[in-house]
């Protein structure tokens, strides 16, 4: 991929009374004349629909900083980025608490949406006056209180697109998930296209065999009109995700199997060979080519429309109303209990308020005892609930989600609980 070039014409004066300004500017000369999808994704997260209670708290927590009780231990007061960071260990290295970074940096709600504002090379500062700590790519950029005037000259940054930010968890721990994972409601699993024969009769099916497909009504593969999807995810034994409490099914995950192209769409005509005046016709299924096969494709493995490519931008952060949650399943695994680096599905999704980046405390149910320390009495006992880890949300459903486990002290239970860090 090519190198990019981006530049920004700012005015020679301009007041700077908080660390906001300075990551406004940097954001909007990351934007000017950079690629039209990254525009477009902060554009879309400015034009969101936010309440003035969070604006008022947006506001308030960029322009206030942190406590300085609340940084690491041995925070530095300057820090180089390094190639292979992300942005949760540099979280780590100056907090205490790693969700707080949207306040440490000074991020609007805006800028939460976009947070990819540290590069490379560059050079981050800890400001620590009047009591509060502020994080900037500037040294000595200060509070409210430290008002100045800064002489700003228009500046080019060029940078390769694969080099570019540093990310905020990595990458590869998440990234099949971002892509395969196919979580749908039973009605859309239950009309999902079927694949019902394969060319020359073969049993199972791999990448660049040919394959035929049925809707349920007969038209749900058709290549008209144009913006009629053409690329499918294969997948296979939908399995029910269910609230650990109620019992509720919440979604159904399916096994990504690989991915199809449509070829043909479906269709019936008449009899070849038949008389004019006869009516007969027959079934005509959708041709597919298989473009990518995890494992092997077989008749009856279903299809659902490959979603639109999303772009992923977040930043660590708690909810910002009152959370709980519990862990529904692992992905991909039988196992019993769950480690650090997992993936697992929670029973809260984008209309529960859940958002890519908000960071959850997991806390393991106390365990349930009969009290027998007091002479001829026996009575039942739960102990507290203990935290046990940190997992982050990368990507929502409805009614669920997909987190990623960040950290343990000992191994986590499906059922167990999530609420907001503290």
């Amino acid at each position: 991929m090519k190198p990019y070039m981006t530049s920004a014409a700012m005015p020679t004066q301009m007041a700077r009374s908080s660390t906001t300004a300075l990551v406004s500017t940097f954001l909007a000369g990351l934007c000017v004349g950079s690629l039209t999808l990254t525009c477009a994704v902060a554009a879309t997260a400015a034009s969101r629909v936010v309440t003035p209670a969070q604006l008022s708290t947006a506001q308030k927590v960029a322009n206030d900083g942190v406590p300085l009780s609340e940084l690491a231990a041995n925070a530095p007061d300057s820090y180089k980025v390094k190639r292979g960071d992300t942005l949760w260990a540099i979280s780590k290295l100056f907090l205490k608490s790693p969700w707080r970074w949207p306040e440490l940096w000074g991020m609007n709600k805006a800028d939460i949406q976009n947070p990819h504002l540290i590069y490379p090379g560059q050079m981050l500062y800890l400001d620590k006056s009047n009591g509060r700590a502020r994080l900037s790519s500037r040294p000595g950029a200060g509070g409210a209180d430290n008002l100045e005037t800064v002489k700003l000259s228009p500046r080019t940054r060029k940078t390769d697109l694969k080099n570019d930010s540093i990310p905020t968890i990595d990458n590869h721990l998440i990234e099949p998930f971002l892509s395969e994972p196919i979580i749908a409601d039973e009605a859309a699993i239950a009309s999902a296209p079927r694949f019902v024969a394969t060319q020359e009769g073969r049993v199972l099916l791999s990448k660049s065999d040919r394959a035929y497909a049925r809707s349920a009504n007969g038209s749900g593969l058709l290549t008209a009109p144009k913006d009629a999807p053409r690329l499918y995810r294969v997948f296979r034994d939908a399995k029910p995700l269910k609230d650990p409490g109620t019992g509720e099914i919440l979604g159904y995950e399916a096994q990504f199997l690989g991915r199809a192209e449509l070829v043909r769409g479906e269709s019936v005509q008449k009899v070849r060979g038949a008389k004019a005046n006869d009516n007969e016709t027959e079934i005509i299924p959708a041709t597919l080519d298989i473009t990518q096969s995890k494992e092997e494709i077989r008749t009856g493995d279903r299809l659902l429309p490959e979603p639109p490519l999303e772009v992923v931008s977040y930043a660590p952060r708690s909810p910002n109303i009152p959370t709980e949650a519990r862990i529904v399943s692992v992905y991909g695994s039988s196992v019993a209990n769950i480690g650090q680096s997992q993936i697992v599905s929670i029973n809260r999704g984008a209309r529960d308020g859940i958002e890519r980046g908000h960071v959850l405390a997991i806390q393991s149910d106390g365990t349930r005892m009969i009290d027998k320390t007091i002479d001829g009495k026996r009575q039942d006992i739960k102990l507290p609930d203990e935290r046990n880890g940190l997992l982050m949300v990368f990507r929502t459903f409805d009614r669920l989600s997909y987190a990623l486990v960040l950290e343990v002290s000992e191994p986590v239970k499906v059922g167990d609980w999530l609420i907001n860090p503290k």
